[in-house]
């Protein structure tokens, strides 16, 4: 038997007529920069892999790209929307077109990217770079070339790590300045300088230097004067060297150094709230949690307006506070000054029936919401604005280390980001008056002022200065001379609640004694008191 035709149909592999390729094909076009798709790059790239596709009798079923995208990672929208295509398309794909195949991609992943491909039949084009990938030696230049590409990534990125760590070494900060601060650029040169933020910043490390408050009082009384920062951001701006003018980098390998930009607090106030000056050169120790004088630091002087610090007549056996301004004399014993502040808490004590606590609660969550119905929708999209402008301060510290840019442009869109950062945040605070679990907030307000009084004199230091502060977020102020006291400022959801429960409870004032009315607090247009005295 010679014809062996019959035993065709078992034999393996395509048949050569089967592997005629199609001409089905996308192409692909990407700059690094915005500067270079202005400079019309984008449509020369476009232009030849069209003429490319005509020429070769291509099938171009679909375009992608078209904007800016580094090339040294492959999470790029444009990039990503392609590969997925060519591998989900309905009609078969063949080619991928690309001005040169650094357009394409310049990482390590790139040679094991297009072995992917080909393995589901479609070749990556380079339309300025004639290379027959059907075979090994096509193949291995191809991959040369992306070698090449990845090469020349790592140079440019050494480079510019280098400038980077040489700007460090000379007390330069080379990128974004840390909060409260900001770059600005006066006779050629680049300076970093304390903003309207970073006075605030300073009151707040002299706070937690001086009078020992923890970081969420920290953090409250920073919001009352406008700036809003998480609890775990003050953590992180405590311990932040830059802030006493020494800098941390990574590319400084563990060192320290001094920067040339602007100190906000002495060294050693830096040291001192990180706990690190905890002896001091007087030869006597200051116990700084003593029950005894829990308004040390809360009571200021109200000549002054320093906070009043306390101590041990060890003759007497009895503590005072006392204003270290020297020539002010204003002291007063502390049972007595802690005495009145507890009458004063008893003030805020709620004795209501179920029904009226409920009628309060309601009116309270019903005013709140009043007030700021409006900031929410407000607030997610300012909140999108931010992310949005984030998302683009990455982007242009990636391209400035990439070399994409060069320095004068970065300052330029770094000035202008900053800016709009600056705005949007501000923003974002008059629109953020929202309270999740409102009514649980204000339920759990209302059961603390059944027996505020009680938890303060029951409670140890921390607990005492919390809830003083939590009541009065500026603390109050003493007088010698007229022997009364005020504040410039009291907790809205607590001020709020002790006036509907005047009127409730057919109260003819607040707190006769000290001048303070609830329900006239209440009528007013809002439901912040701006100051009234104690």
């Amino acid at each position: 038997m010679k014809d062996f035709t019959v035993f065709d149909n078992f034999g393996k592999g395509q048949k050569i007529s089967d592997t005629v390729r199609g001409t089905s094909c996308v192409i692909y076009t990407r700059v690094s920069s915005k500067e270079q798709a202005d400079n019309l790059s984008l449509s020369t790239q476009l232009k030849a892999c069209n003429l490319y596709a005509q020429k070769n009798g291509f099938d171009i079923l679909e375009q992608f790209g078209g904007t800016y995208e580094s090339a040294e990672t492959d999470e790029r929208k444009e990039f990503t929307a392609m590969i997925s295509y060519v591998k989900k398309s309905k009609k078969r794909i063949y080619y991928i077109l690309v001005y040169s195949l650094e357009r394409f991609s310049r990482n390590d992943n790139s040679i094991w990217l297009s072995g992917e491909l080909r393995k589901l039949g479609i070749e990556i084009v380079s339309v300025t770079q004639p290379i027959d990938t059907t075979s090994a030696s096509g193949q291995m230049q191809q991959k040369m070339l992306f070698l090449f590409g990845e090469f020349d990534n790592q140079l440019r990125k050494q480079k510019c790590m280098a400038g980077i760590k040489e700007m460090l070494l000379r007390g330069d900060w080379p990128t974004l300045a840390p909060t409260g601060f900001d770059i600005v650029k006066s006779n050629g040169k680049r300076k970093i300088v304390i903003n309207a933020k970073g006075k605030l910043l300073k009151k707040a490390f002299e706070w937690k230097a001086y009078e020992d408050v923890s970081n969420e009082t920290i953090r409250v009384r920073l919001a009352e004067k406008g700036l809003k920062l998480p609890h775990q951001r003050i953590s992180e701006i405590f311990r932040n060297p830059f802030y006493c003018g020494m800098m941390a980098h990574n590319m400084l390998e563990g060192k320290v150094i001094e920067g040339n930009h602007e100190r906000m607090v002495s060294k050693e106030v830096f040291l001192k709230v990180n706990g690190l000056l905890d002896q001091n050169t007087h030869g006597y120790k200051i116990i700084e949690e003593n029950p005894q004088i829990p308004l040390k630091r809360f009571i200021f002087c109200d000549h002054c307006k320093k906070p009043l610090r306390g101590y041990l007549v060890k003759k007497k056996n009895i503590y005072y506070y006392k204003c270290n301004t020297v020539g002010c004399g204003n002291n007063k014993s502390a049972n007595s000054l802690n005495n009145t502040f507890e009458t004063i808490l008893g003030y805020f004590n709620l004795d209501l029936t179920p029904d009226l606590q409920n009628l309060v609660k309601t009116q309270t969550v019903a005013t709140f919401n009043q007030y700021t119905k409006d900031s929410e929708d407000s607030y997610q999209l300012l909140f999108k604005e931010k992310q949005a402008l984030l998302q683009k301060v990455s982007r242009l510290e990636e391209r400035f280390i990439e070399e994409e840019i060069n320095a004068e442009l970065y300052s330029k869109f770094s000035k202008k980001y900053g800016e709009e950062m600056k705005e949007l945040e501000q923003n974002l605070l008059k629109a953020s008056k929202q309270v999740s679990n409102l009514s649980e907030t204000v339920e759990l307000a209302m059961e603390l002022s059944s027996k505020m009084a009680f938890k303060w004199s029951t409670g140890d230091y921390c607990q005492k200065q919390q809830l003083q502060f939590l009541l009065f977020p500026e603390g109050i102020f003493y007088s010698k001379k007229n022997g009364g006291c005020r504040t410039t400022r009291i907790n809205s959801v607590f001020a709020h609640i002790a006036g509907l429960a005047q009127v409730l409870g057919n109260k003819k004032s607040g707190i006769p004694e000290l001048n303070l009315d609830y329900a006239a607090l209440v009528a007013r247009s809002g439901i912040e008191p701006e100051t009234f005295g104690l």
